[in-house]
């Protein structure tokens, strides 16, 4: 039997997120034959058995408030009101953090030192590291003098993620924040940091770090983002 794998990026019914009241239960089989709730309800429910840990359970309840906290009812409707730095505060101070981990790339060193600022200034010790740490030169990972962004004949340090990630753990900081890693470099130190890991900021050059902006115009300027290529 061919496995069927879960596909929630094209589910036109959203079971998971039903209309209904506090008390009733969704129509899981109106969903579709890809929805891991029927598929994977054996891992559902494992996952499930996770949040009975007390540590684990407290720390979800305390993001689903900083949602909830996200929103307010207006005279106009639902609406937001805090941009992510605001959450980031917020949502620290909730789980009682004190020390706080930055690891920023080198293109957005001014971000880094504003983030700093404004983190130091609600109370937190901010430990920050940049990617570029250690000057280890390119050619360390197997970089060809032509790969090299300033040109073959300058030395250019490798971005270290690995690096950055150890030294928040030898920090002991209680969260790493990530500002603006290069795709990969950002895999690594996730994979790497031993402590929770938060994002403040992807890296995306082209449009101001808003990855999503591309998606937004996909339908227009970048149309050619949906052509199907052929391999």
């Amino acid at each position: 039997m061919k496995k069927i794998n879960p596909d929630c990026a094209r589910c036109p019914v959203e079971a998971c997120t039903p209309h209904i009241k506090a008390g009733e239960q969704p129509e899981i089989e109106k969903a579709p034959g890809y929805c891991p709730m029927k598929n994977m309800s054996a891992i559902i429910r494992g996952a499930l058995i996770e949040y009975d840990k007390p540590d684990i359970r407290e720390f979800a309840r305390l993001a689903s408030i900083q949602e909830f906290e996200c929103y307010e009812q207006t005279t106009e409707g639902l609406r937001t009101k805090n941009p992510r730095i605001v959450e980031l505060i917020q949502f620290a101070q909730k789980c009682g953090y004190k020390k706080l981990g930055l690891a920023f790339c080198a293109g957005l060193a001014r971000e880094a030192r504003v983030l700093t600022e404004i983190l130091e200034n609600h109370g937190f010790k901010v430990v920050s590291v940049r990617c570029k740490v250690g000057a280890i030169p390119k050619e360390t990972i197997g970089i060809k003098p032509e790969e090299k962004i300033a040109g073959s004949e300058n030395f250019e340090s490798m971005c270290n993620p690995i690096a950055q990630a150890e030294i928040l753990n030898s920090e002991k900081v209680d969260l790493a924040v990530m500002l603006g890693l290069c795709i990969g470099h950002d895999t690594l130190f996730i994979q790497y940091c031993r402590v929770p890991v938060t994002v403040i900021a992807v890296k995306d050059r082209v449009t101001g770090h808003n990855p999503l902006a591309a998606l937004y115009l996909c339908d227009s300027y970048y149309a050619r983002l949906k052509q199907r290529q052929i391999h």
